[in-house]
């Protein structure tokens, strides 16, 4: 594994470093204090979050002021160990993925302190294939621990190499829940195989997967009405928010779907599966599991 294969750009250490230093800032003094270093500093870094947020026509400030920032200097102590953790772990999860899928990617990881856009989130930085993790929502979700940052990362590795699988960004695939299932569930996998044993960081307790497992026939009832009515699929994915008060439930579901896929086809083949093939297939999918029968 050459050094480019896993190369690391820590925005992080000198923010934390200074974030240490304010005392107990407001929100607003953070949110100045956020603004200026990542606008100075990592410019590519501060504009991509502007602009996802942009994109689905949210307020990033008020998101930042009323969610991130006002808990930020509670949240330092993990946010360091997640930071210090993801440096050391990142170059051992690429390795364990050029093993265990033959992951040949170039990829660079970027630990940031970031305003609600993801824990982790494949992108492109300085114009190569990248995983941002947002240490906020890191802490947030109590994933600074190895064994839930070693599932981040092979999760994220999963959607890079989905991304160069397909030979095409997954962006727009995402844009329809459909899609969305499909790239998330097949990151899902990914995340099992990269580290060679059922993996779920998602899970927020012992008690997540029994329950999933327990109300997949309703998970894909939900989630098929999301489909037909063109309803929001975040409800199922995003941190902030949940399905019957049970987060990332269609993790859980898009795993199950490219399970059922695996039965005829290679994780390679799911991966390059045409759209106007792929859609039909897995739409089917889901209405044999929301109708309880067998796909």
């Amino acid at each position: 594994m050459t050094p480019a294969a896993c190369r690391i750009v820590d925005a992080a250490r000198e923010f934390l470093e200074d974030l240490s230093g304010l005392g107990s800032p407001t929100p607003d003094e953070l949110f100045d204090f956020w603004e200026n270093y990542y606008r100075s500093a990592f410019p590519e870094l501060y504009a991509k979050q502007i602009e996802d947020y942009a994109s689905l026509g949210q307020d990033w400030r008020h998101i930042a002021l009323s969610k991130v920032f006002p808990r930020l200097p509670d949240r330092l102590p993990h946010m360091k160990a997640a930071r210090e953790r993801l440096l050391s772990l990142w170059g051992e999860v690429v390795a364990k993925a050029q093993t265990a899928v033959g992951f040949r990617a170039h990829v660079v990881a970027v630990v940031h302190v970031g305003i609600g856009c993801g824990a982790g989130w494949v992108t492109t930085y300085e114009g190569k294939p990248a995983c941002l993790f947002g240490l906020e929502n890191i802490a947030e979700l109590g994933w600074h621990k190895e064994e839930k940052l070693q599932g981040l990362i092979a999760h994220e590795l999963g959607h890079v190499a989905h991304s160069v699988w397909r030979g095409e960004p997954l962006e727009p695939i995402e844009e329809d829940s459909i899609g969305l299932l499909y790239t998330e569930g097949f990151a899902q996998r990914m995340e099992g195989k990269i580290l060679g044993q059922e993996s779920w960081h998602h899970a927020p307790d012992d008690g997540w997967l029994p329950w999933c497992r327990a109300n997949l026939q309703d998970i894909a009832r939900a989630y098929l009405e999301c489909v037909e009515h063109g309803g929001e699929a975040f409800p199922f994915f995003g941190s902030w928010y949940s399905y019957r008060g049970i987060p990332f439930t269609g993790y859980f579901l898009g795993h199950a779907l490219v399970r059922h896929m695996e039965e005829t086809h290679s994780l390679q083949e799911i991966a390059r599966m045409p759209l106007g093939e792929l859609k039909p297939y897995l739409l089917e999918l889901l209405r044999r599991l929301a109708t309880g029968r067998a796909p």
